[in-house]
């Protein structure tokens, strides 16, 4: 009996570390800091960034990002129309790609130069080693998104309600956030589900 005992105690123990091992951490919370915000990160351009080089005295919107993902892809035009929107309005806006287990394929620095280029983009598009910044951030999906305004978190989730048909959507949750930031106001919605490919940590 001692010896079960000791074999149930040790799977469970095995169990429970692994699950904390392979679970990312919680998600960023409401009204939260930015995290890692001196994190360094490569971007696109060469350079060495970190979250605190690309926020505004207004504000910073971060994606999670990357080449690959249907979601993702199915969401181009929208990421790039409020990246745009962002560097117009003097909000930072930083795309991250924390795709650590696909990074010799085509998630690799090589292949987000020709991602970023084939988009038009001109946010920041950085790599998040060994993904840092998503675990930081609680990040689990692509595209996922939080907005933050010098005080803080005030969204977090989803582009819009409608990630396979940008003309059937009805509720366009980042650019109500975007314009309430605008106006120094508190988004009216400011959480939602984000709906997307799971993020490729190393296991």
């Amino acid at each position: 009996m001692k010896k079960i005992a000791l074999f149930l105690s040790l799977l469970i123990t095995s169990f429970a570390i692994y699950s904390f091992v392979n679970s990312p951490p919680e998600e960023l919370a409401i009204n939260a800091a930015l995290p890692q915000a001196d994190y360094k990160m490569k971007d696109v351009s060469g350079k060495t960034v970190s979250l605190n080089d690309i926020k505004t005295a207004k504000g910073l919107l971060v994606i999670f990002s990357c080449n690959t993902c249907p979601y993702v892809k199915l969401s181009e035009a929208r990421i790039k129309e409020y990246s745009d929107y962002c560097l117009a309005n003097g909000i930072g806006c930083a795309l991250i790609n924390s795709n650590e287990g696909q990074r010799a394929e085509e998630d690799s620095f090589d292949e987000m130069v020709k991602y970023f280029g084939a988009q038009k983009l001109k946010c920041t598009y950085v790599v998040d080693e060994k993904s840092q910044l998503a675990n930081a951030f609680g990040a689990t999906r692509t595209p996922q998104c939080f907005l933050f305004n010098a005080k803080g978190l005030v969204y977090k989730g989803a582009i819009d309600d409608n990630v396979k048909d940008a003309a059937a959507v009805k509720a366009p949750y980042l650019k109500d956030a975007l314009t309430s930031l605008t106006k120094n106001e508190t988004p009216k919605t400011q959480e939602t589900k984000s709906i997307g490919c799971t993020i490729k940590r190393l296991e």
